[in-house]
Parts: structure tokens; sequence; C-alpha cells
């Protein structure tokens, strides 16, 4: 099971149309250091967006491909394209950038039109994902039929797309148990936060079989948000999935550069790195000020330590724990 992050495609919502070069190399940068290396980037709105659909509060294909260049080879690279929008010479100019895959999608009901764009993804040689966009207006057994009939055409994985965040866990479960049932290619999940449930149904979808979890980091996507990439990091890794994703590195990076840099959006995080850490390890926010104290003097990283100690004392750790944790740290 992996992580499949939407931060600098779905995320660019919350910053006009798409990242900007800086933000886009800084943004890829950080989720390849942390062991992230599915990466959808480009317009939100798609392949050929920029020319096409006035979607010009971002760079246009031509520039990302320019901007990523260093970073194709390091990861596996790609964007989304609406089935109706699909181009075969806007596929192969993907293809000649150094892509790994182009994500298909379309409405859950409208496979059958979207096969000749599964053509030509396929035909330049890329990995095909396919969105199954509003996978909710089928039911389980019509969406796992649709998924079959779109793996036949070729589709190398279908994610089913929770899109207005509508979704309870048990119904993500079934979709996915459904899905799974019906395919042998990957089944992905993307869920959205309207309801306060992408990180449940995430978990819903992983426990039941799920090979991939669309994320973006800090929550970013279109309305709501996404299910946010350091969360789902966070408590899959506790559950014993995304053993190579380094959660400390992720953390490191969000804190140090992108919460930093999306203050200039005036974006609100909801949970930072501090507060995730909190809830992850147990430990009551009014110990903070006492951690950030010792892990200010120390010198060691704050969400070590709170990581380092609450595994030894959740209920009342002592200043002297703390300091000999923060030692060990250090040493």
């Amino acid at each position: 099971m992996k992580l499949f992050d939407t931060t600098l495609r779905d995320g660019g919502n919350v910053v006009g149309d798409g990242f900007n070069a800086e933000l886009t190399v800084s943004i890829v940068r950080g989720l390849l250091s942390a062991g992230i290396k599915d990466i959808e980037l480009g317009s939100c709105k798609g392949l050929g967006a920029y020319e096409r659909m006035g979607a010009t509060r971002a760079l246009s294909d031509t520039e990302y491909y320019s901007v990523l260049s260093p970073w194709v080879d390091k990861g596996r690279l790609g964007m989304f394209v609406l089935a109706g929008m699909a181009r075969e010479d806007e596929i192969k100019a993907a293809a000649d950038a150094g892509m790994y895959f182009l994500r298909v999608g379309a409405n859950a009901g409208d496979g059958a039109g979207s096969l000749e764009a599964i053509r030509m993804v396929k035909k330049a040689g890329l990995y095909c994902r396919y969105a199954l966009m509003k996978g909710y207006i089928l039911s389980p057994a019509g969406l796992a039929d649709e998924a079959r009939m779109l793996a036949d055409a070729g589709a190398d994985c279908v994610t089913i797309m929770d899109s207005a965040g509508t979704m309870f866990p048990a119904e993500t479960a079934e979709y996915v148990r459904a899905l799974k049932s019906a395919v042998s290619i990957p089944v992905g999940f993307h869920g959205h936060s309207n309801l306060g449930l992408s990180q449940a149904n995430a978990l819903a979808a992983a426990e039941a079989g799920a090979d991939e979890i669309d994320c973006g980091l800090l929550g970013m996507a279109r309305s709501a948000g996404n299910c946010a990439t350091e969360l789902a990091a966070a408590t899959l890794k506790r559950e014993g999935y995304l053993p190579d994703v380094d959660l400390y590195g992720l953390l490191d990076y969000l804190d140090a550069e992108l919460i930093p840099a999306m203050k200039a959006y005036d974006y609100h995080v909801a949970v930072d790195p501090t507060a995730l850490m909190l809830g992850l390890s147990g430990c009551h926010s009014g110990f903070l000020p006492l951690f950030k104290k010792v892990a200010a003097e120390e010198g060691v990283s704050l969400l070590k330590l709170i990581a380092e100690v609450s595994a030894v004392d959740r209920k009342a750790p002592s200043e002297e724990l703390i300091r000999q944790k923060a030692a060990e740290i250090r040493s």
C-alpha cells in the first residue's frame, strides 16, 4: 500500500489554477525526500487546461515540464487529464517530457466515453490511472462493473473518488472491496473532508484492501480539502503500513518550508506537525510548554522528543524524564 500525493494538482485550487515554479520544486523535493514517490502535478484542471480552458493562474504544461526535468527520474510523476480533453499530441508531449503516468478522469458511469483517452495514454507508453469521479453516484456493484470495463480497456489503476466528501467509512470499505473483487489492477481511494471523514475513510479504505490512498500536503485541495498527506502517513504507519515513508522528514519539511510559504496565500493549517505528533503519541497538550523549553535548551527535535517521552509515560511525564530522553536523542 502506498500514498499517491495530489498536492500539486488538486492542491493547486487553493492558490489559483496551480502552483508556481518555486513551490512546485519545493513540494516535489519534500515529498521525494520523505519517500513519497507517486506525485500528481500540473494545472488543477488538467492537461491542456492552460491553453483550452483559460486556466492561466498556473504554469503551462510545457513550463511545468521544464521545471520538473531534474526530478522526473527520481519518482513517478504525472498529470491529470479529463477524458473529454484528451489529445494525442498533448499526451505524447507529456511522455516525451518524462512523465510516468497520466490519470484520465471522468464521472462514474461515463467510462464508455473514456476508452479512447485510455487508448491514447497507453499508446504513448504511459502508465494509465483512471479516476472514477463522484464514484458514489453508482452502487458498489455498478462501479465495480465499470472498473472491470476500464481495466479490460487498458487502465493500469482505478481510483474511487469521493469528490464531494460525502462517503462514510463503512461505505468506503464496501466500495473498495467491490472493486478489489472485480479487477486485478490496483485500486485507490480519493477522499475529501467536507464531513471531516477523509482520514477515517482513508483508514477504512486501507483496511478493506486499497492499494493506494490519495492525499494532499496540509490537506490542500478543492472545497474542504483532501486527506492530509502527513495525517495519512502518520495514522497508516501506526497501523503498520508505509514502512518506507519518513514521517519525521515530512513533518520537518512542512514546518521549515511549506507552512511558512503558504502564509502568503492565507492558508489555514488545521493540524500542524506539533498537534499531529501530540495526537499520534498520546501526549496531552498541557505538557507542550515544558517539551518546547527542553527541546530548545537541548537542541533536539521537538517532535522526536514528544514521541520518545510519550512511549514511556503518557500520563504525567516529568522534566527529569524529558531531559533524559533529550540527552538520548542528542547522543
